[in-house]
């Protein structure tokens, strides 16, 4: 398929005035500017003009682990019999078929990061999935793509009802750190018996899944809202070298210039909500534009269910309006996203051999009043 005549917005360096783009097998094969040569018996799409966008990206949602419509038969995002569940996998509670899907294609969010919730100091494994397909062994970017670990008052909230530990902050920590310490020294046994100085010792599925995190080879995404919570979770991340992002980070704005003292990378979000609880007292939508002006990677999320996933272009949107720059805003939803997770090799940008997932506009893709004329996913029209 070959799409003509349009204002291509790459997010991999200047907009393109008149250009094409051309997809095959879902992949990206060719663009730039006008004119494009098409193949014989190509499809043809002549957008006249319109703006071509990246597929928009959630780096922090829950899209599908709780279905919507429903209460207990569809929620299966935290497992809140057990305080430590790194084991538990995102991918095996994520249904496809949740209209919230194609509700989020539709809009435009054609990758989302999605996994356990905040239930549990360690709640699981993340992966980051596409929003099209019916079966979600088909749709994944990377999975397991982060361990998430959850500070706060959500463990608190959730443990304390049932008389055990954590209770307490200090208590929330502690367990992450135990958990981490034991991951630790059973990867070290490991790594000692493949030598063959000492016997493997004996299997620890907990532990298992830490180890990818302890090597960095995936990461670990940490659930704070209030300043003090983010400087634990800086505190944690730096004692075990995890490569480590904040996600909400709602008190950020309170701290830019520590955050950018540490260099840490943010999700930031959601703010299309109300306060519900006192750890959000100090949330406001120019919280991203903050972080951002102080010169620290910022991605805007949605965190569905708590704001829809399609509306994801409209959070960016109400942060330029509460002062965030236009463009970083624009990156917060395409290419930042995809580097602070990892996955810019295949999504976030507009460039030879990505995956063909963009979205075509008339109007201001941020503005509440838009959404997309069409929405390619894979390189097939979808909308």
């Amino acid at each position: 398929m070959l799409l003509i005549h349009g204002v291509i917005h790459t997010m991999a360096g200047e907009p393109i005035s008149d250009g094409f783009l051309r997809a095959e097998n879902g992949v990206i094969t060719a663009m730039g500017a006008m004119p494009a040569q098409p193949y014989s018996e190509e499809e043809i799409i002549d957008v006249g003009g319109a703006s071509v966008y990246p597929g928009f990206i959630d780096a922090h949602s829950h899209l599908g682990m709780w279905e919507d419509g429903l209460t207990f038969e569809g929620d299966d995002g935290n497992e809140e019999t057990d305080p430590l569940t790194p084991q538990l996998r995102g991918i095996d509670a994520l249904n496809p078929m949740d209209r919230c899907f194609s509700e989020a294609c539709a809009g435009g969010v054609t990758t989302v990061v999605t996994g356990p919730g905040s239930a549990n100091p360690i709640g699981g494994q993340m992966a980051a999935v596409k929003t099209y397909g019916k079966r979600i062994d088909k749709m994944i970017v990377k999975a397991p793509l982060a361990i998430k670990m959850a500070l706060g008052e959500n463990p608190k909230r959730v443990y304390s009802g049932k008389n055990r530990t954590p209770v307490t902050r200090m208590a929330t920590a502690a367990l992450i750190r135990e958990q981490l310490y034991k991951a630790k020294n059973y990867m070290q046994k490991l790594e000692r018996a493949q030598t063959g100085d000492k016997a493997a010792p004996e299997f620890d599925f907990k532990c298992e899944a830490l180890i990818p995190a302890l090597r960095r080879e995936i990461q670990v995404h940490i659930h704070c809202h209030r300043a003090d919570d983010i400087f634990t979770a800086i505190r944690i991340g730096k004692e075990f070298d995890l490569d480590y992002v904040i996600v909400h980070a709602t008190e950020g704005h309170l701290i830019a210039d520590e955050l950018k003292e540490e260099g840490v990378r943010l999700f930031s979000g959601p703010f299309l909500s109300d306060r519900s609880k006192p750890e959000l007292r100090n949330l406001t939508p120019a919280c991203p534009g903050i972080l951002s002006r102080a010169g620290l990677p910022v991605a805007i999320i949605t965190d569905h269910p708590v704001t829809p996933e399609q509306y994801l272009p409209a959070l960016a949107g109400l942060a330029v309006r509460e002062g965030m720059d236009y463009q970083e805003a624009l990156k917060a939803i395409t290419i930042n996203p995809a580097k602070i997770c990892g996955i810019d090799n295949r999504v976030g940008s507009l460039e030879v051999g990505k995956d063909a997932d963009f979205t075509v506009y008339r109007g201001d893709p941020l503005a509440m009043s838009s959404k997309p004329e069409m929405v390619f996913a894979g390189g097939v029209r979808v909308v």
